[in-house]
């Protein structure tokens, strides 16, 4: 008898978590499982701002995948996925490469929507993955480097469009590395500015008003430009152009203005709506057979207009969901239906701040900022066990060079 075939695209939080509850729940030889993912790495998303800072080590962001799973139960395949033939259960790799499934995941991720704003796509800089936040802290130290040459303010200018959840992270985490990187370069701080722009009226749209306030005072109080109520119209890259007619002059535009499914599944013979793949409550395709999405990928409806927002926590709870629902679809038995249960949300403020509501608690300062690393632990021993845990946290090695030569960019 043929041996059942699960393939996972994507090892993201859903694609990860799901090939471990694949390889805790099915019995040796029930099936052959593989996770198909780009690179051979995981970064842990939540902290891709302190990537684009330079606050933490590479090491304590990114996760070596074949080192996570149990390699008897799931194989790990490096590859790019360019299409999927469903009629002939194959997934199609960049490569040319035919995987074939009876059972398909998928959990390809977001990407970053700029709106179609002019300029934007060329000249911002994303916080989408590991890659383009790297991309942002080596762009900082040239303009360091440069602005020690031609002292143009406008390399000193760091602009961060968006003040949602991603962009006040981004924020907290610049007020804490621009200093350093001012000691390092011998330049005045006072010759930096951080500009945050949101086009709502507000900071953190969706959190209390205590929250906002904290944020607000503890940003203003550090330095940071907050311009609410104001629309980017254009970038170029040396300036920004805003609603209310002001021009920015900035060589730095650090885009979190909003997320959208994955391009790829556009080309996917799937249904979409909004950008995303309609699924069922048990977490399949809609119109489909054994074919499953989770993640940013999918359009899980809370109401009937309305979807679960493409966050780590939707993904994590929808992949402990996901792999049961495979193996009772290989032996047979019901699906479980998926309920999301909010746990609450922590924004960090750097590394010392934070503020959210935990459990219906409102917390905010110093301890926020403990329980942000509490929720981030708790998924590093989802993952890996306490193990995984003492590893992580006991890497301390610096992210980049210090020190970058101007190249003038």
């Amino acid at each position: 008898m043929k041996t059942p075939k699960i393939v996972i695209l994507g090892a993201g939080y859903g694609g990860l978590i799901t090939s471990r509850q694949l390889e805790k729940k099915l019995r040796n030889g029930e099936a052959e499982v593989t996770l198909i993912n780009k690179h051979d790495y995981h970064y842990i998303s939540t902290q891709l701002h302190k990537t684009g800072a330079g606050t933490a080590s590479d090491e304590r962001i990114t996760l070596h995948i074949p080192d996570l799973l149990k390699t008897n139960k799931v194989q790990f395949k490096k590859g790019t996925i360019k299409d999927a033939d469903f009629k002939n259960k194959q997934v199609i790799l960049e490569s040319g490469e035919k995987v074939e499934y009876d059972y398909l995941v998928i959990c390809l991720g977001f990407e970053v929507d700029t709106f179609r704003i002019p300029g934007v796509e060329e000249n911002a800089f994303k916080i989408s993955s590991f890659r383009s936040t790297k991309a942002i802290y080596n762009h900082l130290l040239r303009q360091f480097a440069a602005y020690k040459e031609d002292h143009d303010p406008s390399r000193l200018t760091f602009a961060i469009a968006g003040a949602g959840f991603t962009g006040i992270e981004m924020v907290g985490e610049l007020v804490e590395a621009i200093p350093e990187l001012c000691k390092t370069y011998n330049i005045p701080l006072a010759e930096t500015r951080i500009i945050n722009i949101e086009a709502s009226d507000t900071l953190l749209p969706g959190f209390d008003q205590e929250a906002i306030k904290f944020t607000t005072d503890y940003l203003k109080k550090h330095g940071v430009e907050l311009m609410t109520s104001t629309k980017i119209l254009e970038c170029s890259p040396t300036s920004i152009s805003l609603d209310n007619g002001a021009k920015l002059p900035s060589r730095t535009l650090i885009w979190s203005g909003g997320v959208r499914g994955n391009r790829l599944l556009e080309n996917l013979a799937v249904p979409i709506k909004k950008g995303r793949i309609p699924v069922d409550s048990n977490l399949l395709v809609e119109g489909m057979e054994n074919v499953f999405c989770i993640g940013d990928a999918a359009f899980f409806r809370k109401d009937e207009t309305n979807c679960l927002p493409p966050t780590a926590q939707v993904a994590i709870q929808q992949a402990e969901v996901c792999g049961p629902n495979i193996i009772a679809c290989l032996r047979g038995e019901p699906l479980k239906a998926f309920e999301y249960h909010h746990k609450g949300t922590v924004a960090s403020i750097g590394n010392k701040v934070a503020v959210g509501k935990v459990f219906g608690l409102k917390i905010s300062g110093l301890f926020a900022a403990f329980m942000k690393q509490v929720i981030e632990a708790r998924y590093l021993f989802v993952l890996g066990g306490p193990s995984l845990i003492l590893k992580q946290f006991f890497k301390t090695g610096k992210p980049h060079q210090k020190v970058a030569v101007s190249n003038h960019k």
